[in-house]
C-alpha cells in the first residue's frame, strides 16, 4: 500500500486556493493587504522532493507554521513535541491508537517476558548467523525484514511461512493482536535502529558489548530521531485549544511524529543520535504495559548481540550510505553491510 494519502490528481500548487481563512493566531501573523503577497506559504511533507529530507519541512513548519491546514493530506497540522505529544493521548482527539497507550492494558493478556526474551534471541541468532558466511549482504532484505515476523510466528507456535503469508494478507492482528500484529513498524523501526548504530563506528564500539541498558537507551534514541512513523491522524471530538491556537470540531489532525522527535523545544542537539543524552523521549509507542512495545525492544537488543556475534567485523560495505524512503512510514531502504569487515 502506498505512503501517499488519497487526494486529486492535480498540481500540488493548485490545492492551495482551497485553504479556509486563518486567524493571526494560526498562521503566526497578523495579515494585511501587503503583507498577504509576500507571506511565505507552508510547505507539505507532501511536496515533490520533501520524501529526501522531511527535516527540512519539519523545522519550517515547527518555527513559522506551528499551526496551519494542509490542503494535501486535507487536515491541520500539529509539528511542535507539546502539541503532538499531547493530541496523542488527549481525550478530545479520537480516531487512532498506538502501541503502549491506556487502551492495551485493557486488551492484551500477560505474556511472559522470559520467553519473549528466548524467542527472540534465538531468532535473531538464527537469522544472524544464516548471513554471517556471505561476503556482502542487505540487513533490511536478508535480516530486518525476517525478524519481527519471525519472532511472532516463534512465540505463538505458527510455522514461519504461514506466518508470513497471514501478514502478507493482513490476517496477523487476528491471530496475535492489533498491537503485535504491527509486524511492518517493527521491521521499519529495527532497520532504523541498526542504520544509526552501524553508520557511526564510535557507536560500533559502544554498543557492541554494551549493557542491556544502554541497548535500550539507543533503542529509544533510534524511536526519537527516526520514528518508522512520521505521521499520525486524529480527529477533534471538539473545538481544542493548543499551543499555536485553536483546532475546530471535527477537523482531521495530522500529527507529525519525526518532526517532534527533532524539535529543539524539547530536545537538545536534537539531529544528533545519542543514547547517553539527559532529555531521552520518544513517540512512537506509548508508555503503558503492551507486549507489542516490549517485543520491539528485546528485537532491537538480541537482533544488534546476534549480528555482533556472528560477525564480529560487521560494516557498512565501502561507500555505501543508507537512503531513507517514506512519508507516513519512513525507513532505509537498503542496509548493505559486509559481514566480515
Amino acid at each position: 500500500m502506498s505512503d501517499e494519502p488519497n487526494h486529486p490528481h492535480t498540481p500540488w500548487r493548485n490545492h492551495w486556493a482551497a485553504l479556509p481563512t486563518m486567524t493571526p493566531a494560526t498562521r503566526g501573523a497578523a495579515a494585511t493587504p501587503k503583507d498577504h503577497a509576500v507571506r511565505r506559504i507552508a510547505p507539505s511533507p507532501l511536496e515533490p522532493g520533501a520524501t529526501r529530507d522531511p527535516y527540512r519541512t519539519y523545522r519550517v513548519l515547527r518555527e513559522e507554521f506551528p499551526l496551519t491546514h494542509d490542503p494535501l493530506l486535507r487536515a491541520w497540522v500539529l509539528s511542535r513535541y507539546a502539541d503532538v505529544a499531547s493530541a496523542l493521548t488527549d481525550a478530545r482527539f479520537t480516531h487512532g491508537h498506538r502501541p503502549g497507550d491506556p487502551p492495551c492494558a485493557e486488551t492484551h493478556t500477560d505474556i511472559d517476558d522470559g520467553e519473549l526474551r528466548a524467542v527472540a534471541e534465538r531468532t535473531a541468532f538464527v537469522l544472524a548467523h544464516r548471513i554471517a558466511a556471505r561476503p556482502q549482504a542487505d540487513l533490511v532484505a536478508d535480516f530486518c525484514h525476517w525478524l519481527p515476523g519471525g519472532t511472532v510466528a516463534a512465540a505463538v507456535g505458527v510455522p514461519y511461512r504461514d506466518m508470513m503469508r497471514l501478514v502478507r494478507g493482513r490476517a496477523a492482528s487476528s491471530l496475535v493482536g492489533q498491537c503485535t500484529g504491527q509486524i511492518a513498524v517493527r521491521e521499519k523501526a529495527l532497520a532504523a535502529f541498526l542504520a544509526a548504530v552501524l553508520s557511526d563506528p564510535d557507536q560500533v564500539a559502544a554498543l557492541r558489548d554494551a549493557p542491556s541498558g544502554l541497548v535500550a537507551r539507543a533503542w529509544t534514541e533510534s524511536l526519537r530521531r527516526d520514528p518508522p512513523v512520521q505521521i499520525v491522524m486524529r480527529r477533534t471530538r471538539g473545538e481544542v485549544r493548543v499551543g499555536a491556537g485553536v483546532l475546530p470540531a471535527g477537523a482531521q489532525v495530522a500529527l507529525l511524529i519525526g518532526a517532534a522527535g527533532r524539535d529543539p523545544g524539547r530536545f537538545r542537539d536534537p539531529d544528533r543520535f545519542d543514547p547517553l543524552r539527559d532529555d531521552p523521549g520518544q513517540l512512537t509507542y506509548g508508555s503503558g504495559l503492551c507486549p507489542a512495545v516490549d517485543l520491539a525492544a528485546l528485537e532491537a537488543e538480541y537482533a544488534l548481540r546476534a549480528l555482533f556475534q556472528a560477525m564480529p567485523r560487521l560494516r557498512l560495505a565501502d561507500g555505501f550510505r543508507p537512503e531513507w524512503t517514506g512519508v507516513i512510514t519512513r525507513s532505509p531502504r537498503s542496509l548493505v553491510v559486509r559481514p566480515g569487515g
